[in-house]
């Protein structure tokens, strides 16, 4: 994907052009088809990390089984001792499925609409104040948010849905052994609670995208420069925006060309969603379960313990496993 600065008329037009569209008029966004540098962007040089797991809460995983992806995600957050014990009365939470693609949910190249639909449900029924669903999108961003059927099901539960603004995004500096001044949604930066909400998928250089890989979608400008040291850039991303919760979404898998996929026969339908508040640890789980990937076989699971973001042994951290 290459990407180019746009000039101040340019910016005009694309943004006059976007709010004539009658799909997202309501939401008052205007949107980012290409994930670019604004020229405008609010700077922070102080490193800004945020961790924003749950204080009272230790290291849990639930793996579920089921053929209804919303009951699966009301089994899987009851398991981690249901959503209370993560968000409470008040909270603004930003919730952060995978919509970079312009593709149907049967494709499996974006979060399920329904577990997405879930999540809200309950965060608004314990008190959230706000709850935000959003992703910077890789194809264009008003026919990924309606094609996947996440702007519909999000927004039916309650969600206030926001396409990535330009004139949203500060550059931060990450503080990271790779990532240093990047462009960064300010959602994340204001947020009390973040839930990830990735799906499990085939990638050419990591070989699976799971939850540390989903974090990329909070990052604007040229994000194919992150590829150059990718398993760094992760293990970055995730000490920068340490999550609540991460869902992962494998109802179906895409096993192969992804991660945008398209063909049906590269889907298998799995049937099964993994839940835990260590980010690592559901790396690893996710990765052994649906790809048959190790730890070494994923080197940013290394790098990320060893910056005390969780453990890869999944196994050894309170976990079920869990069939409705």
């Amino acid at each position: 994907m290459k990407e180019s600065p746009l000039s101040r008329r340019e910016f005009l037009e694309r943004t006059g052009k976007a709010a004539g569209l009658a799909a997202f008029a309501s939401a008052g966004a205007f949107f980012l088809h290409e994930p670019v540098r604004h020229p405008f962007a609010q700077s922070d040089t102080e490193v800004q990390k945020r961790d924003l797991r749950a204080g009272d809460a230790g290291p849990q995983l639930a793996v579920v089984r089921g053929a209804d992806p919303a009951a699966m995600t009301a089994a899987a957050l009851e398991a981690m001792g249901g959503i209370a014990a993560f968000i409470a009365p008040g909270d603004y939470v930003v919730v952060k499925p995978n919509i970079g693609w312009d593709r149907r949910p049967e494709q499996a190249a974006n979060t399920h609409p329904d577990v997405v639909g879930e999540i809200v449900r309950q965060c608004v029924d314990a008190g959230a104040s706000r709850v935000v669903v959003t992703d910077v999108t890789c194809n264009d961003a008003t026919r990924c948010f309606n094609r996947s059927g996440i702007a519909a099901a999000a927004r039916e539960a309650g969600a206030e849905i926001q396409l990535a603004q330009e004139a949203h995004f500060r550059e931060v500096n990450m503080g990271g052994h790779m990532l240093g001044t990047q462009l960064v949604y300010d959602v994340y930066l204001e947020a009390d609670k973040f839930i990830n909400v990735p799906i499990a998928k085939h990638h050419s250089l990591t070989r699976a995208t799971l939850g540390m890989k989903n974090l990329y979608g909070i990052l604007g400008g040229n994000r194919s420069r992150l590829h150059q040291e990718i398993d760094k850039s992760l293990c970055d991303l995730g000490a920068f925006l340490q999550p609540t919760l991460v869902v992962l979404d494998a109802t179906r898998v895409l096993l192969r060309n992804g991660p945008q996929g398209g063909s049906l026969a590269d889907v298998e339908q799995r049937n099964m969603l993994v839940i835990s508040n260590d980010q690592v640890a559901l790396d690893a789980c996710g990765g052994e379960l649906f790809f048959d990937l190790s730890p070494e076989d994923m080197p940013w699971l290394a790098l990320a313990e060893n910056e005390g973001l969780g453990s890869s042994a999944w196994r050894e951290i309170p976990y079920e496993e869990i069939t409705i």
